[in-house]
């Protein structure tokens, strides 16, 4: 890793992560210990036993995302991840709007989940016999969350890790436990036939299994910060979907077997915030419920750190555009962090954070129902029209990579995603448990951000015509964390692949052109 010049402002850490290091920030963030034990039995609940094949449909779907999405990746250096996919495949517009949806769609899913940080650790105090309020412990979260984002990513990376295993490792307890015993009345693998599978709950159960998955996308935000990233990103994508649509659907077919097929729907109508609680109870012991108690907090905060990186990220490369102030795109000198852009979310967090407990809202039911449903929207809209971006950049580019990849795999997963997200749409109210006119609100919230964002495209292609014209561009050569790019065919009468719909390539050097 070379030293900046002396005279140069400080970039971010560049060829620090490896390939486990991206997939610990990616995974983290979907929060696995959390997703299981929180939202699972309301998926066995509404799905059945066939429940395990909904997170394995989920997780097919986004592999099938997950080959033109990578693909494009070798070919797109701009750290402004998504956006810049978007806006290279569909346009300046399109992008522009894209990054304002990527922005409602990181904070959403990381500002929410504070209350649910309060809400867990009051859970958990109470299980464990003390009473402690949910604010102090959301503002505290808040400025913990700030701290680990404000050191440098390797040091990011290094506690997810950890806290990564652990959360993990007590899943995998439970399931050895119920395994060893061989569940309640044996291991069946009955519950996968079609004839469970195929019920009226499956639509359900896939929409909290989509949902599961959030934030997987999201390795490539690190590309600056990885190593070898044409390789590091696609094998820490492949990795973390195939991780978590696997270890999910494992978990809560596990979790059937602790009940038995034939009562663990009732169980799950009875108690389904217990029923994980009870299954590693009955089958490792009380002390492993006590711990899973207190892994639940850690999880959370995991799925904050991870969340909160890649927010400063995106709010980073924005403010390098020229769409934010240019003040959010400092970099800490020694950490080699975003601070600044690291701060200002803070802020926003407390800011949101202080509403709801001023208005008297419940921290669960609507500080994280509430806020977190229009991020995962936002970032499910995001992937669709990522998916809906490959075919078009690439048929505007010379390039060796085929129909399969660049055509067939994005189209399947534009059409499954927009799928996902009628589902998710259409069964809003599991997710909320809010009224009506509450969730026609939260609907609009992303559609109506993503208006805004052509409206602002709009203004600054007529008021700040450079911002516009270089928004999404690739970096040139030498710019901090950019590596060489991907070698493809040259063609005198290609578009080269800078260039966007609505506007030429912008003018770079022969090196620095894919």
């Amino acid at each position: 890793m070379s030293a900046p010049a002396p005279d140069a402002p400080p970039g971010l850490r560049t060829g620090t992560l490896t390939t486990a290091d991206v997939s610990f920030f990616v995974v983290s963030a979907a929060a696995p210990l959390t997703v299981m034990a929180g939202v699972a039995p309301v998926a066995i609940l509404l799905g059945g036993v066939g429940a395990p094949v909904g997170y394995l449909l989920a997780g097919l779907t986004l592999t099938v995302f997950a080959v033109g999405f990578t693909t494009m990746s070798r070919h797109v250096r701009s750290a402004g991840a998504f956006y810049a996919y978007i806006a290279r495949g569909l346009g300046t517009p399109i992008g522009i709007a894209a990054a304002l949806v990527a922005m409602l769609g990181y904070n959403g899913m990381e500002i929410g989940v504070y209350g649910l940080l309060g809400s867990a650790t009051s859970d958990t105090a109470a299980a464990l016999g003390h009473d402690v309020p949910w604010l102090p412990v959301s503002l505290a979260g808040l400025l913990l969350i700030w701290y680990g984002g404000h050191r440098s990513i390797d040091f990011g990376a290094k506690v997810l890790g950890v806290l990564l295993v652990a959360e993990t490792g007590i899943l995998v307890l439970l399931a050895g436990g119920v395994l060893l015993d061989g569940g309640a009345h044996g291991l069946s693998l009955g519950g996968l036939a079609p004839a469970h599978v195929l019920t009226g709950g499956t639509a359900a159960v896939l929409a909290f299994a989509f949902a599961a998955f959030t934030g997987f996308e999201s390795t490539v935000i690190y590309r600056r910060e990885a190593r070898d990233p044409a390789r590091t990103i696609p094998r820490a994508t492949y990795l973390a979907v195939a991780f978590l649509g696997l270890f999910y659907a494992f978990v809560v077919w596990t979790v059937i077997q602790a009940f038995g097929e034939d009562e663990v729907v009732r169980a799950a109508a009875d108690d389904p915030g217990g029923l994980f609680f009870a299954a590693i109870t009955t089958y490792v012991g009380s002390w492993a419920a006590d711990l899973m108690h207190v892994l639940i907090v850690t999880s959370v905060l995991a799925s904050l750190l991870a969340f909160h990186n890649a927010i400063n990220r995106y709010t980073l490369s924005l403010a390098e555009e020229g769409v934010l102030p240019k003040a959010l795109g400092r970099i800490h000198p020694r950490h080699r962090s975003p601070y600044v852009a690291g701060a200002a979310q803070t802020a926003l967090g407390a800011l949101v954070v202080l509403a709801f407990a001023l208005a008297g809202a419940d921290p669960y039911q609507q500080l994280l129902l509430w806020v977190n449903t229009p991020g995962m929207l936002g970032l499910m809209v995001l992937q669709l029209l990522a998916a809906l971006a490959v075919p078009f950049f690439f048929r505007r580019i010379p390039h060796d990579e085929g129909v399969l990849r660049t055509v067939v795999a994005p189209a399947t997963a534009f059409v499954l995603l927009a799928g996902a997200i009628a589902l998710v749409a259409g069964h809003v109210g599991l997710f909320t448990g809010a009224s009506p006119a509450v969730n026609t609100v939260l609907l609009s919230v992303t559609p109506a951000v993503f208006l805004l964002g052509l409206l602002l495209a709009h203004r600054l292609r007529r008021t700040r015509p450079e911002v516009y014209a270089r928004f999404a561009a690739e970096p040139s050569t030498g710019t901090e964390g950019a590596e060489p790019p991907c070698p493809h065919p040259t063609s005198s009468s290609s578009t080269p692949a800078s260039a966007t719909p609505d506007r030429p390539a912008t003018p770079l050097s022969p090196s620095a052109t894919d």
